[in-house]
């Protein structure tokens, strides 16, 4: 190549030697590129969004068109020749990402200065050059030292800033079809119509599009598109309306300019049912050419990927997704035969297999005794053997290991999933979920966190508010106490009846002031307004042991078990020790070694960072210090990777026999050591990130 992109960095170079040897491969995308350069495809677009601001297929575009440039400017090659030698397998998308590029087509190359693009921008961060279009607006921003920052417009950055309006990037919302047609019976097509249609236009990696789940709640209500916009702080709104008519669907498009509630374009489509992924496929490209987004052969790919060659398999396949969505556990239970008919009809539908396993996982989820099991399992490797390069298959193996309880096994799969589809608001939530939860990692759940938050700006307050509670209580896990303040803060401005953020608020304000007693205040004010909440009730049981009022934190216990057992829930084994011992300091001796027998087996089975833990409380409770001391610093040995609320286990009676070991404190210094390295490390990673959310 001619000229390096960005040749003060070496790792940028390295990528860019990798792209341009690969250069005529036009298969060769972001997943390639990740593997070549040994790192996870996660991983790959952070580096390069942090170095380049830009996403890495738009990095492996520049390269291209940049090589482009160099044969069009030294060989004889025409432009057909050229595109396909630097890996567009379309001779017009090449033309058209050229001109975005530079400025003009390819076809006038030599008759114009081509020593840079037509218009380009320095970012003062890296004095890298972006191009922008020759009718791009400059905005020019005057820094305290000089420094002069643009604010780029066209497809090589953020795509949209340059038009009219409020400056929104390119976002668009689909809103809910309405079902044209009195028979009622037709919602579950229209409501699939636009499902596909939301679906599709979220493979493209330049376009924000927003979740169903926050226009859902737009469906019954009277709110104006201007409203709508402002709220989910979006550029483009999707109408349609549509009917079934016989073996012919008719579908109505609108699409909408948020500010204004201007009609740009509309149209209406009637094809045979038969051709119903034909349809989907147009709807999405037609609205990105009005918008002007860009479509990347691999995004097109992924759009014109078809789930299953049979249309009567399709149409079982969306009756049951239209019952999954409503989720009350008879609408999951009646999803499950319209799920068997579509593969009995296309034994090789991968996606419905998949999405089965989804339904049978929910429907066991609280289930102590798991009744599913043989057919999530089932499901989900038949999902994984007819399309194993999909994300909604490696959920669905992810879930089959989650459903035995093997989280840890779950997570590479949810891993693999996210890069198959990096802006999935599902594998987000499950792997945030599950970092949190079922496989403890504090950094991680940080990570997760931060991008499920970022994912999910301009959603709906409830969903948002729930992703911030999630980054309020990962900060706290992370020692970052005034930052889950302010975010969890946050939440509750969006959603004052999040319950969770509620008594994390508590947390947090317990791990500021390390008193138990005021924390137990705290919680049991809380407790008392919403009294059919035993998750609260067990977490002022645990302030109560920790204040050393035994018998108060058995009568907490009695009345969370109670509940559990109304609701037929068994999710706090992991607190039976304290259970045990608060039963046994109270006389209860039956109870109390019935649960802390109950707690050690769980200990045994445990596959978590924590089983050594555990099993030293275990031992410390039993009076054996040796034996608990020996898994104790096998575990400070072994983990770095520790919850903040281990720090305060000196305080904690259950660790009181531990406690007189002549080692402890030296073993708690080593913890403490390595909990506040990695909380450097954390906050040189996330810093930026924190400012920016």
């Amino acid at each position: 190549m001619a000229d390096s992109l960005f040749p003060e960095s070496d790792f940028l170079t390295e990528l860019t030697a990798v792209v341009e040897k690969n250069i005529s491969n036009e298969q060769f995308g972001v997943s390639e590129l990740a593997n070549e350069m040994n790192m996870s495809r996660s991983n790959l677009l952070r580096k390069v969004k942090k170095e380049t601001r830009l996403s890495v297929s738009q990095l492996i575009n520049q390269v291209r068109l940049k090589r482009g440039m160099d044969l069009l400017r030294k060989t004889s090659l025409n432009v057909s020749e050229v595109s396909h030698q630097v890996g567009f397998n379309s001779t017009s998308y090449f033309i058209k990402c050229f001109r975005e590029y530079y400025g003009y087509p390819p076809g006038e190359v030599g008759k114009r200065d081509t020593t840079t693009p037509a218009e380009t921008a320095v970012l003062p961060e890296s004095n890298r050059e972006i191009p922008v279009r020759q009718k791009s607006k400059l905005v020019w921003i005057a820094g305290a030292i000089g420094i002069l920052a643009v604010v780029v417009a066209g497809y090589f950055f953020w795509s949209g800033t340059s038009q009219p309006g409020n400056g929104l990037e390119k976002s668009i919302a689909v809103l809910p079809f309405k079902n044209d047609s009195n028979d009622s019976s037709n919602v579950y097509l229209v409501n699939g119509l636009m499902e596909a249609t939301l679906n599709n236009l979220q493979k493209i990696e330049n376009l924000r599009v927003i979740s169903r789940t926050s226009v859902e709640k737009y469906r019954s209500a009277s709110r104006s598109i201007p409203e709508m916009a402002k709220e989910l702080n979006v550029k483009y709104f999707v109408e349609g309306s549509g009917q079934k008519l016989g073996d012919r669907i008719v579908l109505n498009i609108q699409l909408i300019d948020g500010e204004t509630d201007k009609h740009l374009w509309s149209k209406q489509y009637r094809r045979e049912a038969k051709d119903i992924f034909e349809l989907q496929q147009e709807v999405a490209k037609n609205i990105t050419q009005e918008i002007e987004v860009i479509i990347t052969p691999e995004e097109e790919r992924r759009i014109e990927k078809k789930p299953t060659d049979d249309p009567v398999a399709y149409d079982y396949f969306l009756k049951g997704k239209d019952l999954f969505y409503r989720s009350g556990p008879k609408d999951l239970e009646a999803s499950i035969p319209w799920f068997k008919k579509a593969v009995e009809k296309d034994p090789k539908f991968s996606l419905a297999y998949a999405t089965a396993t989804m339904v049978y996982y929910y429907l066991d989820i609280f289930n102590v005794e798991k009744r599913h099991t043989a057919e999530v399992d089932d499901f989900a490797e038949k999902a994984i053997l007819y399309d194993a390069r999909s994300s909604e298959s490696m959920i669905a193996k992810a879930l089959s290991f989650a459903e035995k309880h093997q989280y840890e096994l779950s997570i590479p799969y949810f891993e693999k999933a996210l890069e198959y589809d990096p802006r999935s608001g599902l594998v987000l939530h499950f792997l945030t979920e599950f970092y949190n939860i079922h496989v403890p990692h504090p950094p991680k759940y940080l990570e997760y966190a931060i991008r499920k938050v970022k994912a999910d700006k301009g959603t709906d307050s409830a969903t948002l508010s729930f992703d911030y509670f999630h980054l309020s209580n990962a900060l706290l896990q992370n020692g970052f106490l005034d930052e889950a303040l302010k975010y969890n803060g946050k939440s509750l401005q969006l959603n004052p009846k999040n319950f969770f953020a509620g008594y994390v608020n508590d947390y947090i304000r317990y791990a500021q002031d390390r008193d138990p007693k005021k924390a137990a205040e705290r919680l049991r004010k809380r407790w008392k307004t919403q009294t059919t909440r035993f998750d609260i009730l067990q977490e002022v049981g645990k302030m109560d042991f920790i204040k050393r009022d035994y018998a108060a934190a058995a009568g907490c216990y009695d009345s969370a078990i109670a509940t559990m057992k109304m609701f037929g829930l068994d999710i706090f084994q992991h607190e039976y020790l304290r259970f045990g011992e608060a039963y046994l300091l109270t006389g209860q001796k039956e109870k109390g070694e019935d649960y802390v027998r109950r707690f050690k087996d769980y200990a045994d089975h445990n596959q978590t960072m924590y089983k050594d833990l555990h099993l030293s409380m275990y031992y410390s409770h039993k009076g054996e210090p040796d034996k608990a001391m020996e898994l104790f610093k096998r575990f400070t040995k072994e983990q770095d990777n520790f919850l903040y609320w281990l720090l305060l286990l000196p305080t904690d009676p259950i660790a009181d026999n531990l406690k007189k070991h002549p080692g402890f404190d030296e073993t708690m210094k080593e913890i403490e050591r390595k909990y506040w390295k990695k909380h450097e490390e954390m906050k040189e990673k996330w810093e930026d990130d924190f400012r920016e959310l």
